[in-house]
């Protein structure tokens, strides 16, 4: 099974599965062709992170995330752009994560696959064209006051019609030839470094040069009688993990899904679990200790005997806006592979690079100039990150896969779905469907207030306003919710998936 937030995307993948191809496979072939169809959520010129399971649950993670600009300096920058050449401050990972997991395919998962085969079908989308998503169309609309004055932008995309890229079919073209690794070094990485020094980023051909993807270990945390596993930091999947770990001392499954109660309790533990996101950073900048003791077990105890069941907590933080794109995948042999492609924001930096095509990701938007922070800029340095795909064990066995778009809204979205499935046993579709709330400030509400799906129902924002939650009501499957996606496989080998009905996509069962 496949499961992708865009048709035509998740049937390249599932040609993949069809002809015995690895689930590692069927995602690098999935993603690429997403990458050319969902141009506003991801892409080559971003990262990625993914999380990995064989049929026996052995479970690791790859975090293909780019770096900072060796001439960064915090000291030299009153503020880091959100936007435009300034944010296109890091490097862009995701094509390298692609070399990684081809040679762990065919040495660990008997993959036989080249990468050329792989990105056939995301060279013919970009040269041939497709029709513009819905999604597509929202978020060019939404932007319009904006990407008119993106370098690059108005001559390589648009919200409606077919939607072409030749540029980029040619940077495809230069990856199939010459592998991964040219998007790094050679010609191609020299007219990647050349268009971005002409927009005015300070990247440079020895920043592409030294980005490379890290296989590491995943951190896990057990909730009710499932293992969850997430990446470890500068990403925030041990906030997601917190959520769950807090959560694991109320008796949910007592309660009415997506109730006022459900809903109560999940926004006060995602409230405690990010108190905790201010200490996540760069390992390799970062004191250790500093990360350390996050899912302690005492530590969460605490947290959950400070929610509330009846009160609310104030919560004036700032919401981080960002967007990307889930894939996942099952094969034959039972092993799974989950990703998050991301460019941050939508559209990310907005700078198109050169004659490549290639619309470059704004993630040093995300570091810190706060000299406290351990999210600091500073050359070489990885950001903090919202991207945490997950997958969880049962009796030690790959059990589900998930992931969503929507930065702040990844752990809130995680923790509403994770709860749907495990505390109340809905399917995939079933809980893709529950009305979604996002809590904070966001991009199109600067309030400091509880976003709801109106199909919520009007008791159940009259039972949350009670509590003291100022609830504003978002439509029904509204794109704040987040594009999320799930594969589930039962003990007997019964599988279901879906992706979100906010998306344009779905799941294959091949």
């Amino acid at each position: 099974m496949i499961v992708t937030p865009h048709h035509q995307a998740t049937d390249v993948g599932a040609d993949v599965l069809r002809r015995g191809g690895t689930a590692i496979e069927a995602v690098i072939a999935a993603g690429a062709a997403l990458a050319v169809l969902y141009p506003h959520f991801c892409g080559l010129g971003g990262d990625a992170v993914w999380m990995l399971s064989d049929a026996q649950g052995h479970v690791s993670c790859l975090l293909g995330i780019g770096q900072a600009a060796a001439v960064s300096d915090p000291a030299r920058m009153p503020v880091i752009p959100l936007r435009g050449p300034g944010s296109a401050l890091t490097t862009a990972c995701l094509v390298d994560s692609w070399d990684k997991l081809m040679i762990l395919s065919a040495t660990q998962w008997g993959g036989r696959e080249d990468l050329a085969g792989l990105i056939e079908p995301a060279i013919r989308l970009a040269q041939d064209g497709f029709s513009v998503s819905p999604s597509q169309a929202f978020w060019f609309d939404f932007r319009a006051g904006d990407h008119a004055g993106w370098p690059g932008f108005s001559h390589t995309f648009q919200g409606s019609g077919t939607q072409r890229q030749p540029d980029l079919a040619r940077t495809l073209e230069s990856i199939a030839k010459n592998g991964p690794r040219s998007f790094y070094e050679g010609d191609l990485a020299r007219r990647i470094a050349r268009g971005l020094a002409e927009a005015g980023s300070p990247l440079t051909s020895a920043d592409l040069a030294a980005t490379e993807a890290r296989l590491t270990e995943a951190m896990s945390l057990n909730y009710r009688d499932i293992t969850l596993f997430a990446p470890p930091p500068p990403t925030q999947g041990v906030t997601t993990l917190g959520i769950l770990g807090i959560l694991a001392h109320h008796a949910l499954p007592g309660v009415a899904p997506g109730g006022a109660d459900h809903i109560h309790h999940l926004v006060e533990a995602v409230k405690q679990a990010f108190l905790d996101r201010g200490r996540i950073g760069d390992p390799d900048f970062s004191d250790p200790a500093a990360m350390a003791g996050l899912l302690d077990p005492a530590h969460l105890a605490a947290k959950a005997r400070a929610l509330d069941p009846r009160k609310v907590m104030d919560w004036p933080h700032l919401y981080r806006q960002g967007d990307t794109a889930f894939l996942g995948a099952v094969d034959a042999e039972g092993r799974f592979a989950g990703v998050l492609q991301s460019i941050y924001f939508d559209w990310g930096s907005g700078v198109v690079v050169g004659d490549t095509g290639l619309l470059w990701q704004n993630r040093g938007a995300a570091f810190s100039l706060d000299r406290k922070s351990p999210n600091l800029l500073a050359p070489g340095k990885r950001p903090f990150y919202t991207l945490n795909p997950g997958l969880a064990l049962k009796n030690g066995r790959p059990h589900l896969l998930y992931g969503t778009q929507g930065a702040d809204g990844q752990p809130q979205t995680l923790a509403l779905l994770l709860s749907l499935l495990i505390d109340h046993g809905l399917d995939p579709a079933a809980a893709l469907s529950v009305p979604r709330f996002l809590l904070g400030k966001t991009f199109s509400d600067s309030r400091d207030s509880l976003k709801l799906e109106e199909n919520a129902g009007a008791d159940v924002f009259a039972a949350l306003e009670a509590r003291g939650h100022a609830v504003s009501p978002i439509a029904a499957l509204s794109p704040l919710g987040g594009q999320a996606g799930i594969i589930r496989i039962d003990s007997d080998g019964t599988m279901a998936g879906a992706h979100d009905p906010r998306s344009d996509g779905g799941a294959v069962l091949v």
